[in-house]
């Protein structure tokens, strides 16, 4: 045997061929809101029922927003995919019972009955990519489009409603195009001064 031969099952390639070949994701539906329950349930499933080999991976994909309250600008964690769970796993009948009845777990989404459709990995990576870039550039919570329609909510200018002309994200204002006495006004506004009608 060659020294190649031997250098392929160590150092950096170890970690690789322990991952079972098998594996794929597989899109759950959970209750909204519990998704994150739902991760640390079937990760606890998994470990009492000795199955680590058949799965891998469990994703609860996150994007931060920066949403402004009370004139603070404060970061939060919000869902991508509101009452879905992304786990990569080997599917036979006993992975598919254990994730099926899992707490708050309502089912699989796509394919057969007992026999769902994976998704491709490259789908997942987008996944992955958007969650990063979210980490890295917070969205605001809403975001409003110049055209947009509006009502303000509070403020001397309430129950008026107008078009959004300008956005600054950066200080969490807009200029707002509103009705006043049957002439069009250019009115500065918060984030949280309107809604979107």
């Amino acid at each position: 045997m060659s020294n190649t031969d031997e250098t392929t099952n160590t150092g950096a390639e170890a970690p690789a061929s322990v991952a079972n070949p098998d594996l794929r994701w597989y899109i759950v539906h959970a209750y909204s809101g519990m998704e994150k329950a739902v991760e640390r349930n079937i990760l606890e499933r998994i470990h009492r029922s000795d199955m680590q080999s058949k799965f891998g991976r469990i994703l609860v994909p996150t994007e931060e927003v920066v949403e402004v309250r009370n004139g603070q600008k404060k970061t939060t964690e919000r869902r991508l995919f509101p009452g879905y769970v992304f786990v990569e796993m080997v599917m036979d009948d006993d992975t598919w019972h254990l994730v099926k009845h899992t707490s708050k777990v309502t089912g699989f989404v796509g394919g057969a009955k007992n026999r769902p459709a994976p998704i491709s990995e490259a789908e997942v990576q987008k996944i992955v990519l958007q969650m990063e870039e979210g980490s890295e550039k917070p969205r605001h919570k809403v975001e409003f489009m110049v055209g947009e329609f509006i009502r303000v909510k509070e403020g001397p200018f309430t129950d008026f409603n107008g078009s959004v002309e300008e956005v600054n994200y950066e200080k969490s204002r807009l200029r707002v195009s509103v009705m006043i006495f049957g002439r069009s006004t250019p009115v500065e506004l918060e984030f949280a001064q309107v809604e979107k009608t």
